[in-house]
């Protein structure tokens, strides 16, 4: 269905959609623009998207920008074909679920696990996690938080540290592991929406705890976007969130962490 929409079509929208774009619509404007699924253009041309990385200029952002925006996105139901249809406001729009898909994709499955009457669980799509009740020894969930140094592709390989937690979502987002470098400099994937860059600042990865896994999935790439001090300020309005942020220099990482993190740092 999203592969259509970028092509321009406009299929009707089944309900999976309609409430991730919904989802993605609470949270681009609780951050006012910070986490926006409209922004695939920018992802495309920097290399992180669905085509070729593209030329470059201050002059392509700018004329870019014009179809970046969930402002611009809306969902309209027709009552003649008994449907919802994606209304853009420019035929050539993009969306792009990547940064909150994975995330929804848990709390989706894990809902139809709880009908089913599971209690006890861990459940993981593309690192995305959400967890409830205890695991086979009777205690909270011990989670792995990759050690977020360029090159650590191996999940599990390098840790910095463990979480325990139960009947949250879990998610982490990072640039050490998509990335490219251009002449000396680092482009990572993490992109801020608002000016079509990708962000430079060091915050190395943000590990978010939230009620729901697409909560969780979607503001972890908030974290990435605005860095540590507005994440860290961010974080203290936030009673219903937790965050492990680590951050510094790729040989002198530090760790950041909001009081209702349950963690232990792991020495190699």
């Amino acid at each position: 269905m999203v592969s259509q929409i970028n092509r321009g079509e406009n299929p009707p929208l089944d309900s999976l959609f309609i409430e991730c774009f919904n989802l993605s619509k609470e949270v681009y404007l609780a951050t006012e623009g910070a986490f926006d699924i409209s922004a695939a253009p920018f992802f495309d041309i920097w290399g992180f998207g669905f085509s070729n990385k593209g030329e470059i200029t201050q002059c392509t952002i700018d004329s870019l920008m014009q179809f970046v925006g969930m402002d611009k996105l809306s969902i309209a139901y027709d009552s003649a074909s008994n449907a919802s249809y994606l209304q853009k406001d420019d035929p050539r729009m993009k969306v792009n679920f990547n940064a909150i898909a994975q995330g929804y994709s848990c709390d989706y499955i894990c809902r139809g696990m709880e009908k089913m009457g599971i209690e006890n669980y861990l459940l993981e799509v593309g690192g995305e996690i959400l967890c409830k009740g205890v695991n086979p020894k009777g205690k909270e969930w011990s989670v792995g938080i990759d050690k977020p140094i360029d090159g650590n592709f191996i999940p599990g390989e390098q840790v910095e540290a463990v979480i325990q937690v139960s009947g949250k979502g879990l998610v982490t987002s990072g640039n050490y592991r998509k990335f490219y470098v251009v002449d000396g400099e680092k482009y990572s994937h993490t992109i801020d929406p608002r000016i079509g860059y990708p962000v430079k600042h060091n915050l190395l990865s943000a590990t978010v705890i939230a009620p729901t896994a697409a909560m969780a999935d979607a503001y972890a790439t908030y974290l990435m976007v605005i860095g540590l001090e507005k994440g860290k300020e961010f974080l203290s309005a936030k009673e219903d969130m937790d965050a492990l942020l680590v951050y510094g220099e790729q040989d002198n990482l530090k760790v950041y962490s909001t009081p209702g993190v349950k963690s232990r740092k792991i020495q190699q």
